[in-house]
């Protein structure tokens, strides 16, 4: 043969392997492709999707929400799933079916890499939490713990034991049938194994719902919200989106001896914002300061000089704790018990006992009174009223009472 003739033969053959449209393709179980249909026959469909051989549609694999292969025609275009790129008996296996559902699983992985929301339904319960819907023949797994605390737990927030467990259980066969907003934890397609998470959406949304308060929040604003934790020291509060504690001295104005008999976890409450420092991350609220303030309507009934009666409440080595009304307590210091000397007030009053006093000082800010015993007896003009006396000053007359007592006693 002629050189030159063979180094073109060869050229055009070279130019042909190059040419992409002229190479046979080759493909891997989960192709999704687009191919033509050639034949249609009782039962099967034959398709040209560029393969060596031609591939064959049958049974079960016809089935198609998406596509009725009943309507095809010869020359259609057709989005076929490939199966196996050669059987036994050297065949192409497609499937339409496959297509929706790997199509549901691509769309799920594009869920999960853009932190998409995933609706679910739920279709069964068992221990660990909810078996969902997410689309055609396609299931995930929601673990309780992936739950909203409120959806499962009366109280709102997470507990354990054996009569807890029945409870959860009950509640988790409730809510079959209903739609829940969830987001994919992990995905594994040859597994088939769907992890979601419905707390990661409730989560992202408070702290959305967090951001937006914070931005317009300042002092002496009053939000609504529930409470969602309660502690010795005070009860923590979500409103709207943010959470803060409402220490025990903001919790009521009178003394607060048991927070469990006046709150639960749950309870609705409206609550003053009376500090946000750290960026938001410590909060106080106040569920006092939108209460009326007994105290100060109480005292309005008296004034500096006036002789009331009282009973005594409590007797310690610097005077006797007196009740006048309701709210209203006051101390009568050593000194003012008598005009004589006192080494121990008990010598001269004890718990129970009805007396008459006259009011020497009134504190607003210390919610304080100063009592005099020996003033009563004395006369009105005998004792000077004393103007407010501060904490700092009531502890001053105390140790000048105790070191008093001491000399008298050396």
């Amino acid at each position: 043969m002629d050189s030159k003739k063979q180094k073109a033969e060869y050229s055009q053959i070279d130019t042909y392997l190059e040419d992409n449209a002229n190479q046979i393709k080759t493909f891997s179980r989960g192709d999704i492709v687009e191919g033509e249909v050639v034949d249609i026959r009782d039962g099967f469909l034959v398709v040209d999707i560029g393969f060596k051989s031609e591939g064959i549609v049958a049974g079960k694999e016809l089935k198609s929400e998406l596509v009725d292969w009943r309507e095809l025609k010869v020359g259609d275009k057709v989005m076929v799933y490939v199966v196996k790129p050669e059987d036994e008996k050297g065949q192409l296996v497609l499937s339409i079916r496959r297509t929706q559902q790997a199509t549901a699983w691509l769309n799920l992985e594009k869920a999960k890499e853009e932190n998409k929301i995933v609706e679910s339904v739920v279709v069964e319960s068992n221990n660990g939490g909810l078996i969902v819907e997410i689309g055609k023949d396609i299931r995930g797994f929601i673990p309780t713990s992936q739950l909203d605390a409120s959806r499962v737990y009366s109280s709102g927030i997470r507990q354990v034991g054996k009569d807890i467990s029945s409870k959860v259980q009950k509640k988790l066969s409730s809510l079959i049938g209903e739609k829940i907003s969830t987001r994919i934890i992990e995905l594994d397609r040859e597994k088939n194994r769907i992890i979601l998470s419905e707390k990661m959406v409730t989560q992202a949304r408070d702290l959305v719902q967090r951001e937006k308060t914070l931005n317009k929040v300042k002092e002496g604003d009053v939000l609504e919200g529930t409470v969602s934790g309660i502690t010795p020291f005070g009860v923590f509060v979500n409103a709207e989106g943010l959470e803060g504690l409402v220490h025990l001295s903001e919790l009521s104005w009178d003394k607060v001896e048991d927070i469990g008999s006046l709150y639960s976890v749950g309870t609705k409450v409206k609550v003053m914002v009376i500090g946000v420092s750290d960026g938001g991350k410590r909060v106080a609220y106040s569920i006092k300061r939108l209460q009326k303030d007994p105290w100060a309507e109480a005292i309005s009934k008296y004034k500096v000089g006036d002789i009331v009666e009282g009973e005594v409440q409590k007797v310690v080595p610097y005077g006797a704790f007196v009740r006048i009304d309701k709210g209203l307590n006051g101390l009568i210091h050593i000194s003012e018990l008598s005009d004589k000397l006192v080494q121990d007030p008990a010598n001269i009053v004890k718990e129970g006992d009805s007396v008459k006093v006259k009011i020497l000082s009134i504190s607003s800010t210390e919610r304080h009174l100063g009592l005099s015993l020996k003033a009563v007896s004395q006369g009105s003009e005998v004792t000077e009223p004393r103007k407010e006396i501060s904490k700092e000053e009531l502890a001053s007359e105390v140790e000048s009472a105790i070191e008093e007592e001491i000399s008298a006693k050396e």
